[in-house]
């Protein structure tokens, strides 16, 4: 497997992580509610998306307020997603293969 190709695996699964974890904090936040904070899956899923968000932060203007950070974390990590998707695509043409 080319260094390049796999690069790009690893960036895109490591998103899929984050938005998926980012996508089930957002659906635990609707069922649980005000008492979200006290669950324990509500607490491992804020751990594993805590390093996007205070990225996000860090690069979004401070007239976005704190509440939707994770939500434009959220579309970022898509879009970056569906940007390592075709890289991907350019990659295994690039080399011939079929992936």
């Amino acid at each position: 497997m080319q260094i390049d190709l796999l690069l790009v695996s690893v960036l895109r699964v490591l998103v899929e992580v984050a938005g998926f974890a980012l996508l089930g904090q957002g659906i635990l936040a609707l069922l649980a509610g005000k008492h979200r904070f006290n669950n324990l899956f509500y607490k491992i899923l804020q751990t594993i998306t805590g390093p996007a968000i205070k990225a996000v932060r860090f690069i979004t203007p401070r007239f976005i307020i704190d509440a939707h950070v994770p939500m434009v974390t959220f579309f970022l990590l898509f879009w970056l997603w569906i940007m390592l998707a075709l890289a991907k695509r350019y990659l295994c043409g690039l080399h011939g293969l079929t992936c």
